[in-house]
C-alpha cells in the first residue's frame, strides 16, 4: 500500500470517530425532557399583557428545542389566579406567570419589585433590577418561599384610573371604592380612598354593579378590551402608581430544580425575549387604544400638577411608614434609592427634558 493510500485512510478513520464521537456526546448531553404545567394569572386574549404570558411559555419550549414541555393554562385552569403563588409555594402547580405585586399580602416588599409609585421609567427600573441588586432581592424573597422567580416582562406607564365622575379635587376620592394595585393602594387609602385588589376577569362585574365606583388596572389597550368605558366615562392619565410594572415567571424550586444548567438559562433567555416582546408591544398599541376610547364617549383626563404633587406628598410618607413595618422593603428600598441616586447624573444629564 502506497505512503499517500496510509495517510488518506488514516484521515479517514480520523474524521469517521470523531464523527462517532460527536453523536455519542450530542446523545449523552442531550437533555431530558421536563413537563412544566404553567398557568397565567391573565387570559392569553387580554391584550399585552396576556399576549406576552402566552409568548413566554411558547418561547420556553421553542427555546429548549422542546425539552422543557410547557403546557400553557389560562386563568383559573389549574388554581384561582390569586392561589397561584402558595400553588406553586407548595409545588402543585410547576410555574405560573404573574407580578410580585399581587403578593403584598405575603410582604409589601413584593410590591418593589413589581412597580413603585412615582418610580423611574422602564431603562433605568430595568437597569436596578438587572444590575443594581434589585433582582437578586427579589429572588431572596421568594426563596423564603421555595419559589424561585425570574423577570419575565415589562410594560410602560399605566393610566391612573376610570371614574364614573369628574375628580376636580382629592376630596372627591374620599368614601370612594376602588380596585387598585400594589403600593399605589396605600396611598390611596392615605388619602381616603377604600381600596382592594381584584384580578382582571372580576374587575368589570365589580363594576358594573356598584361593587366599587372606579378602578385602576393596566394600559389602554387592555382596559379597552375590559369594557371600563361602558360604566366610567372619566379616564385619568398620568400612572404616577405604575410608570413601569414587571412581569415575572415563579417556578416551583422542586421544578426549576429539575432542569438542567442549559435548560435554565434557555428559560432566562425566553424571559428575556419575552420583556423585550411585552414592553415594545406595549409601547406600540398604546395611542389606537386611546382613540378608539375617546370614540366611545370617554374624556381623556392628565391629573394637575398640583395633584401629582398631593399623591407625591402621601406616597413619601407611605414609604417611611412601611420600612417601619417591612424589614424586607427597608432592605430593598436602601438599595433601590441609592442606585437612583448614583444614576441620577446621568439621567438628568443624558436624556432630554
Amino acid at each position: 500500500m502506497s505512503a499517500g493510500r496510509v495517510v488518506r485512510g488514516a484521515v479517514a478513520g480520523a474524521v469517521f470517530g470523531l464523527a462517532t464521537f460527536g453523536l455519542g456526546a450530542g446523545a449523552e448531553a442531550q437533555d431530558k425532557k421536563v413537563r412544566v404545567q404553567f398557568q397565567s394569572n391573565f387570559n392569553s386574549t387580554l391584550p399585552v399583557i396576556g399576549q406576552a404570558a402566552k409568548y413566554a411559555a411558547e418561547m420556553i419550549e421553542k427555546t429548549s428545542g422542546g425539552t422543557i414541555n410547557v403546557r400553557y393554562n389560562e386563568p383559573g385552569a389549574l388554581v384561582p389566579p390569586g392561589q397561584s403563588f402558595d400553588a406553586v409555594a407548595a409545588g402543585s402547580l410547576d410555574a405560573a406567570w404573574a407580578t410580585p405585586g399581587f403578593w403584598t399580602g405575603k410582604d409589601i416588599a413584593f410590591a418593589l419589585y413589581a412597580s413603585v409609585p412615582f418610580g423611574p421609567n422602564a431603562g433605568e427600573y430595568l437597569a436596578w433590577m438587572k444590575w443594581g441588586g434589585g433582582e437578586k432581592l427579589m429572588q431572596e424573597l421568594y426563596k423564603k418561599y421555595k419559589i424561585h422567580s425570574i423577570l419575565c416582562g415589562m410594560i410602560p406607564p399605566e393610566a391612573s384610573g376610570w371614574f364614573r365622575k369628574e375628580i376636580k379635587s382629592l376630596d372627591d376620592l374620599k368614601g370612594l371604592k376602588m380596585r387598585f394595585f400594589g403600593l399605589g393602594a396605600i396611598v390611596m387609602q392615605k388619602l381616603g380612598v377604600s381600596t382592594q385588589l381584584l384580578q382582571a376577569g372580576e374587575i368589570f362585574q365589580a363594576l358594573q354593579l356598584g361593587t366599587i365606583d372606579a378602578t385602576e388596572f393596566s394600559m389602554p389597550a387592555s382596559d379597552l378590551q375590559l369594557g371600563f368605558y361602558q360604566v366610567a366615562k372619566h379616564y385619568y392619565f398620568p400612572g404616577w402608581h405604575q410608570q413601569s410594572t414587571f412581569s415575572d415567571l415563579m417556578w416551583s424550586e422542586t421544578k426549576w430544580n429539575e432542569l438542567s444548567a442549559t435548560q435554565k438559562v434557555q428559560a432566562q433567555a425566553a424571559c428575556d425575549s419575552a420583556l423585550m416582546y411585552e414592553f415594545s408591544l406595549g409601547e406600540a398599541e398604546q395611542f389606537k387604544a386611546m382613540r378608539e376610547i375617546q370614540a366611545k364617549g370617554v374624556t381623556i383626563h392628565r391629573w394637575p400638577d398640583d395633584v401629582l404633587k398631593q399623591f407625591e406628598k402621601a406616597w413619601l410618607e407611605v414609604v417611611e411608614e412601611t420600612k417601619a413595618k417591612s424589614p424586607e422593603f427597608a432592605k430593598g428600598w436602601a438599595s433601590y434609592s441609592k442606585f437612583r441616586a448614583d444614576y441620577a447624573i446621568w439621567r438628568e444629564n443624558g436624556y432630554l427634558k
